[in-house]
């Protein structure tokens, strides 16, 4: 049965409310870039000025005064070594709950629970923990101490770590058992089963929770506040540092602001294609 034409206002109606809704979420970004680019006297005014001459002051700002690269530096190594352990051990509990039923789903729900409790309700826990233990040796070989990456990248992956168990097993559950009994009779070891067989199906759902987790590393700003002073200070930190006693300086926190989003979106649209896959990953079956 053929579908039947829309009339032109219909369509009309909605592209044109398409194009309100993607205005709305994309204008705050737009706004941030063209601010980061606007002289200080262009900035504080109004009515809002959409034509000016651009200047680079307010990146170079924060880039060579404020050095704003260590803290996307300290914030790459932080995010991805956290990403990385998450998706690991995280595949690997997913898989044991999705094939063999561990605590026959209790456990499964105790550890999704841990995701609801609220960061600020452990934030002071943690920071005397990681305080004593940066005072010992494995602490200090280790780089468990306060104002150190290790500390941070315990913090991010026992917060992500539900999260990512609890997305990873409904991908587990959509690949037939059946696969991996044939594997499994053609010689193959319950590990080269996993590694050859299970892990490439679940790479969709294995990138989508690597991208998310990615993300969340990267914008978390109270665990970074707290445990950090300087050497380890993220970019959420770096930009909270423009908020001075003498005022919000707005130019240089906007071009702050836009060097902190630019490679996560970068990121996001090169695993869009992926994310899709991963989202849409079981959905339909034959």
């Amino acid at each position: 049965m053929l579908r039947r034409k829309s009339s032109w206002p219909v369509e009309v109606l909605r592209y044109g409310t398409i194009l309100l809704v993607i205005l709305f979420f994309f204008f705050p970004i737009f706004w941030m870039v063209l601010t980061s680019f606007k002289p200080e006297s262009a900035i504080m005014v109004s009515p809002p000025q959409f034509f000016f001459t651009p200047t680079l002051d307010n990146y170079a700002h924060a880039l060579v005064d404020k050095n704003f690269l260590f803290y996307v530096k300290n914030t790459l190594i932080i995010s991805v070594i956290s990403t990385l352990i998450v998706v690991a051990f995280g595949s690997l509990a997913a898989y044991s709950f999705a094939r063999f039923n561990v605590g026959d789903g209790h456990i499964l729900f105790f550890i999704l629970s841990t995701k609801m409790m609220p960061a600020i309700a452990v934030i002071l826990p943690y920071f005397l923990i990681f305080r004593d233990l940066g005072k010992t040796a494995i602490g200090k070989s280790l780089h468990l101490g306060l104002d150190q990456h290790g500390a941070l990248i315990v913090s991010y992956v026992m917060f992500n770590l539900p999260f990512a168990i609890w997305l990873l097993v409904s991908f587990f559950q959509d690949i037939p058992r059946e696969l991996e009994h044939s594997a499994r009779l053609d010689g193959l070891s319950r590990l080269q089963v996993l590694r050859k067989v299970t892990f490439p199906l679940a790479a969709p759902g294995i990138a989508v929770t690597a991208v998310f987790t990615l993300i969340f590393c990267w914008n978390e700003f109270l665990f970074a506040y707290i445990l950090t002073r300087k050497a380890a200070s993220t970019v959420t930190v770096g930009v909270e540092s423009f908020f001075t006693l003498q005022g919000i300086l707005w130019g240089p926190v906007a071009a702050a602001a836009t060097i902190a989003v630019a490679p996560m979106l970068v990121f996001v649209l090169v695993m869009q294609r992926y994310m899709v896959r991963g989202l849409t990953f079981g959905a339909v079956r034959g």
